[in-house]
């Protein structure tokens, strides 16, 4: 199961209701937190998670709204948090903002004083964890080293009683090793083996996560399938050339793209303070039915051949 926070869903400056661009993936024990805007901080306290097990940031690119937060947050996990190590992932010209943005902070040549041991390493295939697995993927943007992610849990087979059964494998330690993914040998001679007893595979959930991107070409196959995709709506269609100017997509382009590469469900946040998110929300589900809007603290929970679970963060008389 993949849960996925928003923690700031506006574009380029805060509004009232929106911060900046954050997000935070729990996985098992892990969590990853994609961008850190300014005020994350805030955003982390104001939805009850806190700072635990926070060792793993993920970002998007280098601008400044998507990494001003991690100097502070940085101190805060180095001072406060029982926390040695901080990793953080990007593309090359983000890390080099990075470290720069540190030493402001900290000082050039006492960021090793922050308190907790920074690791800043390049984007790829970044993490195999219990069923699951993090990569990155390139994205168009304004320069490079731009990067999306995805999350998907391994395909797996179930065991299949009624073949178990079939088969005279009797219930007890032979069923055990056989999930485990060894052959057993019954009691008349004959071997059974794992493949003999297991279901259908079924595909892991997966979760595609794009901060800012200018073209969706290059995405359809990268995303294909997934669960859910979260991806920037930043501007709308009537200002597409305003969009692509500036290097973001359009509340359409992102329907377009759900729709083509096949998405269950698709997520739109780093909204512009010059929409009102029903705007949005009505231009991408006349494409797209299955899009929601997002806003902060809102929480989206993917699990393996089941709906996706949606919880509300506060409520607010706009969003």
């Amino acid at each position: 199961m993949f849960e996925l926070v928003f923690l700031g869903t506006s574009a380029s400056a805060p509004s009232v209701h929106r911060g900046l661009s954050a997000a935070l993936v729990m996985v098992q024990e892990h969590r990853f937190l994609i961008d850190c805007g300014e005020g994350t901080q805030r955003q982390i306290l104001r939805s009850g998670l806190g700072f635990r097990r926070l060792d793993k940031i993920l970002l998007t690119h280098g601008h400044l709204d998507h990494i001003l937060g991690l100097g502070g947050l940085a101190s805060t996990l180095g001072h406060w948090e029982t926390l040695d190590e901080l990793d953080i992932y990007g593309g090359g010209p983000a890390l080099s903002r990075v470290q720069r943005l540190m030493e402001v902070v900290f000082g050039v040549g006492n960021v090793a004083q922050a308190g907790v041991s920074l690791n800043l390493i390049e984007a790829g295939t970044m993490f195999e964890g219990k069923g699951f697995s993090l990569s990155a993927f390139s994205v168009p943007h304004r320069g490079s080293g731009c990067f999306g992610f995805t999350f998907e849990e391994e395909t797996r087979s179930p065991f299949d009683n009624l073949k178990a059964e079939a088969l005279g494998v009797p219930a007890g330690p032979e069923r055990r090793e056989l999930v485990a993914g060894l052959p057993v040998v019954l009691s008349d001679g004959r071997t059974v083996q794992p493949e003999d007893v297991l279901g259908v595979p079924q595909k892991g959930a997966k979760l595609c996560f794009v901060g800012d991107v200018s073209r969706t070409g290059p995405l359809h196959k990268i995303v294909a399938g997934a669960d859910l995709l979260a991806i920037e709506a930043t501007y709308l269609e009537e200002e597409r050339e305003l969009a692509k100017g500036h290097g973001h997509i359009t509340a359409r382009a992102a329907a377009r793209l759900a729709l083509k590469a096949g998405v269950k469900r698709l997520v739109l946040h780093h909204i512009s303070r010059r929409y009102h998110a029903r705007e949005i929300l009505d231009e991408a589900r006349a494409v797209f039915p299955n899009t929601d809007v997002a806003g902060d603290l809102d929480l989206f929970r993917i699990r393996r051949g089941k709906p996706i679970e949606f919880q509300a963060g506060p409520k607010y008389v706009a969003r």
